[in-house]
């Protein structure tokens, strides 16, 4: 069973797998930077200086010991008040959307590469495969005779 195991684990397919999901990890914590330093602030900055994440609606009363500000939802959720935070359900949802924009945005230009890759690899084996034109001696020196009164007189 050990050496089934060291097997599956030594294939491409396993290794290419734990490689994109790292990378995904990393990926994700960028972005979620990008969402909420860059993008979010910019958002809230045209909406009139809202914080997205302060959006939510309270479900149950406030309990009678808590003496933070009511409009704090970190606070409130820490005191134990339910509530629906649909301001973070609005982030996430940007999060996701930018996520899925950058990897249409791969998706497509990995692609084109590949479709070119394409076309050129075609190009290159018609252009090997097209048997050699014949060429008639009169027109090739009828050619060279041009080509030499074109030339500059010098």
């Amino acid at each position: 069973m050990v050496d089934e195991f060291k097997k599956f684990i030594a294939r491409g397919n396993v290794l290419d797998l734990a490689v994109g999901v790292m990378i995904g990890a990393a990926f994700g914590k960028i972005v979620t930077s990008l969402n909420e330093n860059l993008i979010m602030p910019v958002i809230g900055w045209a909406f009139g200086d809202i914080d997205f994440s302060n959006y939510f609606f309270r479900l149950g009363a406030i309990p009678a010991g808590y003496t933070g500000s009511v409009t704090d939802y970190a606070a409130l959720k820490s005191a134990g008040v339910p509530m629906i935070g649909y301001g973070e359900f609005i982030t996430q949802v940007v999060n996701f959307l930018i996520i899925a924009l950058v990897l249409f945005l791969l998706v497509r230009s990995i692609n084109k590469m590949v479709e070119a890759a394409k076309h050129e690899q075609a190009k290159a084996d018609a252009t090997a495969d097209a048997p050699a034109a014949p060429t008639d001696p009169q027109l090739d020196t009828l050619k060279e005779i041009l080509a030499e009164l074109r030339k500059p007189q010098g």
